[in-house]
C-alpha cells in the first residue's frame, strides 16, 4: 500500500459529519452466501419440476384433479430445499449478527463506537489488544503486535510501527495505537481473496447426478412416447379426448422416478437434522453424501488440530530458583504486563496472576522477540534464548533445540544483571525455561485413525513452520516427515510422497486441492481464515470452524457451530447411512420406472391398451415401494460406500422390472394362444396381481440379509396385499376383480407366482455375483 499520497486526517478531531458522509463506507451489499431468490430460483426451476409441472397442466385441461396428486411430490420436494436453505442461511446470519464487530472511531473531536460497516475511507481508528482489523489502513501512531493467521496461516505475531500497513482479517495481540482506514469494503484485501469464492459452484454429488441422468434419459424417451400412447389412444383407439390425455398422463408419470427424487430429499433433511442436533450446520444437502465418499482429508493445524490455544506443559529450573520461586515471579509479571498474545493467556492460566508494585514494564514485541518487568528490587526478562543472552549457553541452546524438535516452545527466563534497554540484550542470568504447547483437541488421535481406518488418507496443511507443524502431526498420529512448500518444485509429487505441509501459502492451499482433485481423490477440508477461502471453494466438501471468519462459514458446505471436530465422523456415518439406503431402496423405484417404459413400448407394438390401471399401479408402488423405501431408508447402516450408485441401483432394478414384462407377455400369450378372449378387467387383474407378486419378490430381495425389522416390513407388506386381493371392498377400490377370473385364468396365476418368485431370486443372485467381483476389481 503506497501512502505517500494519502492525506493524514486530523490526529486530534479525526473525520468531522460532513467529511463522514461524503467518503466511502465499509458496507459489502452484497455478501457471498446466497440470497433468498437464488434459493428460490435453485429449488423453483428445475427439468424434474418442469416435467411435472407441464403434465399438471395437460390435467387441469381435463378438469380431473384428484389426478393431479403427483404434484404434491413435486411441491414437497422443492420446500424440502427450500426449507434447509433458508434454515441454514438465517442460522449463518444470526452467527454473523451476534459476532458482529464494533470499532472505536475518531470523529469530531470524540471517540465513539461504531458497527464496522459504518467505517468510513480516512477514519482514525483506535486500536488495542484483542480488537479486529475490519478495513485495510496504516499506522499513524503507536506500535502493535498483529495476529494475520487467519490471512497467511502463520500463527507468529508481527509488529507493526507508524506508517506499516494493517490488513482486514487481522487482529491486534498486544499495544495501543490509531490507524487511518484507507481502503473500505470491496477494496479490501480480504475482499480481494473473496471475489474468488463468490464464483457460484457446484458440489459433486454421485446421488444428485445420477437421479438427475435418470429423469434427463426418461424425458427423452417420455415424450415420443407420450406423443405415441396419446395418437394410438386417441386416433386408433378412438378413446375420448380427456381419456386419451388421463391415460397418456398416467404412463408418462409413472416414467418418472418421483418417489425416488422426494426419498432422497427426505432422506438428506432427516440427516441434515440430526447432524444439528450435534451443533452441525449443512449449508448443501449432498454433501453429507459427498463427505462419505471422501478418500483425502485436508486439515489446518491451528483451529483443526489444536484448538487454538497454548498451555504451560512444565518448568524446568536452570539455577537456585526452585519452580515455586519461578511460578512466583511469572505470576508477579503478567500481572504487570497487558499482553494478550496466545502465550501470555497460557501463562497466565498456569500461573494465577498476583499485582505488586512495578518501576517499569517494556511490553512483548516481535520484533525483540521479549518482555521485561522491572519490580522495586529487581528485574526479570522472558522471551526467546538468543534475542535476551549475549552469551548462550551451549547446553541451554541444546535443551532448547531438543524441546523444539518436539514441537514444543521454549520461554527462557533471566534476572536482569544490568540496566535494562529496549532491546533487552544483554547478559543476563538463565534462572528457567517456560515450556508451552498447541493445545491438541480431545480425542484427535482417534479421530484421524477412524479416518484411517476407513480408507481416508490425511493431508496436514498450515502455514506455520514445517518442524512445528510435523511435530503436532505426530502426536496427532500422522507419521510423516514435513515439508517446507517454500522448497517445493513439484506439488504432485509431493502430494503423493508426503502428508505433513508447512509454510504453505493461500494459493498453494488452492492449488494442493486441486492437484489432489486431479489425481482422481475426493477431496474435503477444513479451515477457519480468510486464507482458507479459495482453497475451501476448489474442495469436493469444504468444512468450517464456528470460530472461523464470516468468509469461510459463508462458503463452506458444512460448519461445525462449535469447532467440535469430534463431529466429523458422525457427519461421514449419516453420509453412507444416506448413500447406503438410498441405494438399496433406489432399485424398488426403478422397477416402476422400467415397468412403465417397457409396458408403454408393449402397449404400442404388442397390446392393445395399456395393462394397468393407475390405482393398481399405486397399490403396487405403496406396498412394495413406497412405505418399504421410508423404512429402510432410515435405517442404520455405516458400511463402507462401495460401487458406482447409477450402475448399482439399475442392475438391482433390471431383474425385476424383466420379470414383470415377462409376466404381461405370458399373460397376453395366454390369452392369444389359449384362447381365452380376456376382457381388459381381467387382463389387468391378472396383470396386478402377478406384478404385485414380483414387485414383493424384489423388496424380499432388496431386505437380504434380513433383520428383525425387515422381516416383520416383509410380513406386513404381503399380508396388506393379500387382503387387498381378497377383502371384497378393497378389490372394489383398486380394481382387482378376482370374481371375473374363471378357475383356469387363477390356476396360471397360482402357477406362475413360485415361478416367478425363483426367477426373481435367481436373477438377483447372478446380479449381485457381478457386483461383487466387479467391486473386488
Amino acid at each position: 500500500m503506497d501512502i505517500k499520497d494519502i492525506k493524514v486526517t486530523d490526529m486530534d478531531k479525526g473525520l468531522s459529519a460532513s467529511q463522514v458522509l461524503n467518503a466511502k463506507s465499509n458496507k459489502i451489499e452484497d455478501q457471498s452466501s446466497k440470497s433468498y431468490k437464488k434459493i428460490l430460483q435453485a429449488n423453483i426451476f428445475s427439468l424434474f419440476n418442469a416435467i411435472n409441472v407441464f403434465l399438471a397442466f395437460l390435467v387441469i385441461l381435463t378438469g380431473s384433479y384428484r389426478n393431479m396428486l403427483f404434484m404434491g411430490v413435486v411441491i414437497g420436494n422443492a420446500l424440502i430445499g427450500i426449507v434447509q436453505e433458508v434454515r441454514s442461511k438465517k442460522k449463518l446470519d444470526a452467527l454473523a449478527l451476534l459476532n458482529q464487530q464494533k470499532a472505536h472511531v475518531l470523529r469530531d473531536g470524540k471517540i465513539d463506537k461504531i458497527p464496522v460497516d459504518e467505517i468510513v475511507e480516512n477514519d482514525l481508528i483506535l486500536l488495542q489488544a484483542g480488537d479486529q482489523i475490519c478495513v485495510d489502513g496504516f499506522l499513524v501512531s503507536g506500535e502493535v503486535e498483529c495476529n494475520e493467521s487467519l490471512l497467511t496461516g502463520e500463527s507468529d505475531a508481527i509488529h507493526k510501527n507508524q506508517g506499516d500497513t494493517l490488513y482486514s482479517g487481522s487482529y491486534v495481540e498486544a499495544g495501543h495505537a490509531k490507524m487511518q482506514a484507507v481502503h473500505v469494503g470491496e477494496d479490501t484485501y480480504v475482499h480481494s481473496i473473496l471475489k474468488h469464492a463468490k464464483r457460484e459452484k457446484k458440489y459433486p454429488s454421485q446421488l444428485r447426478d445420477s437421479i438427475n441422468s435418470i429423469i434427463r434419459f426418461c424425458t427423452i424417451i417420455l415424450f415420443p412416447a407420450g406423443i405415441l400412447l396419446f395418437l394410438k389412444s386417441f386416433f386408433i383407439s378412438q378413446y375420448s379426448l380427456n381419456a386419451s390425455i388421463l391415460s397418456t398422463v398416467a404412463a408418462v408419470v409413472g416414467m418418472i422416478p418421483e418417489g425416488l427424487v422426494i426419498l432422497t430429499s427426505i432422506a438428506l433433511a432427516i440427516g441434515a437434522l440430526r447432524l444439528a442436533n450435534q451443533k452441525v450446520l449443512v449449508q448443501e444437502l449432498y454433501c453429507i453424501e459427498t463427505l462419505a465418499r471422501v478418500d483425502t482429508l485436508c486439515l489446518d493445524k491451528t483451529g483443526t488440530i489444536t484448538e487454538g490455544g497454548m498451555k504451560v506443559t512444565g518448568i524446568e529450573s536452570l539455577s537456585d530458583y526452585s519452580q515455586n520461586e519461578i511460578r512466583t515471579i511469572l505470576s508477579r509479571m503478567f500481572g504487570a504486563l497487558q499482553d494478550e498474545n496466545a502465550t501470555a493467556l497460557a501463562i497466565r492460566e498456569y500461573c494465577p496472576v498476583e499485582v505488586v508494585p512495578v518501576k517499569q514494564i517494556i511490553p512483548f514485541s516481535s520484533s525483540r522477540k521479549a518482555s521485561a518487568v522491572l519490580f522495586e528490587e529487581e528485574g526479570y526478562i522472558i522471551g526467546a534464548y538468543p534475542f535476551i543472552v549475549k552469551q548462550p549457553d551451549a547446553s541451554i541452546v541444546e535443551k532448547i533445540e531438543q524441546y523444539a524438535k518436539q514441537g514444543i516452545r521454549v520461554l527462557t527466563l533471566c534476572k536482569a544483571k544490568e540496566s535494562v534497554q529496549h532491546s533487552l540484550l544483554g547478559d543476563h542470568e538463565p534462572i528457567g525455561l517456560i515450556l508451552i504447547q498447541d493445545v491438541l483437541r480431545k480425542d484427535i488421535q482417534t479421530i484421524l485413525s477412524y479416518f484411517y481406518k476407513q480408507g481416508v488418507d490425511i493431508k496436514i496443511i498450515s502455514g506455520d513452520d514445517a518442524n512445528t507443524v510435523q511435530a503436532i502431526a505426530q502426536k496427532a498420529g500422522v507419521q510423516s516427515l514435513a515439508v517446507d512448500m517454500n522448497t517445493v518444485q513439484d506439488i504432485d509429487l509431493a502430494l503423493r510422497e508426503h502428508s505433513v505441509f508447512g509454510r504453505v501459502t493461500p494459493e498453494q492451499k488452492r492449488d494442493m486441492i486441486l492437484a489432489l482433485k486431479k489425481q482422481g481423490h475426493t477431496v474435503a477440508m477444513t479451515g477457519d481464515g480468510v486464507n482458507d477461502v479459495m482453497a475451501l471453494k476448489e474442495a469436493d466438501c469444504s468444512i468450517a470452524m464456528g470460530s472461523g471468519s464470516e468468509a469461510t462459514k459463508n462458503i463452506a458446505s458444512l460448519v461445525l457451530l462449535e469447532d467440535q471436530f469430534a463431529a466429523l465422523p458422525s457427519i461421514l456415518n449419516q453420509g453412507r447411512c444416506v448413500i447406503n439406503n438410498i441405494q438399496r431402496t433406489a432399485s424398488l423405484f426403478l422397477v416402476k420406472t422400467l415397468l412403465s417404459l417397457g409396458c408403454s413400448l408393449l402397449t404400442l407394438f404388442l397390446l392393445e391398451s395399456y395393462p394397468f390401471l393407475p390405482i393398481q399401479l399405486t397399490l403396487i408402488s405403496s406396498l412394495a415401494t413406497g412405505l418399504p423405501s421410508f423404512v429402510l431408508t432410515l435405517e442404520p447402516n455405516t458400511t463402507r460406500v462401495q460401487g458406482h450408485f447409477l450402475r448399482t441401483v439399475f442392475s438391482k432394478a433390471l431383474p425385476g422390472a424383466f420379470c414383470i414384462l415377462l409376466a404381461v407377455i405370458g399373460v397376453y400369450c395366454f390369452d392369444v394362444l389359449g384362447h381365452q378372449n380376456l376382457t381388459y378387467t381381467q387382463f389387468s387383474t391378472m396383470c396386478t396381481l402377478l406384478a404385485g407378486c414380483n414387485a414383493l419378490c424384489v423388496l424380499i430381495s432388496v431386505c437380504k440379509p434380513m433383520t428383525k425389522l425387515r422381516m416383520l416390513l416383509v410380513i406386513l407388506m404381503c399380508s396388506a396385499f393379500i387382503v387387498c386381493c381378497i377383502v371384497p371392498s378393497l378389490q372394489a377400490w383398486f380394481c382387482i376383480e378376482l370374481g371375473e377370473l374363471t378357475w383356469i385364468q387363477k390356476l396360471y396365476v397360482l402357477i406362475n407366482i413360485p415361478i416367478i418368485f425363483a426367477v426373481v431370486s435367481g436373477l438377483n443372485q447372478f446380479v449381485d455375483k457381478k457386483l461383487k467381483k466387479s467391486k473386488k476389481n
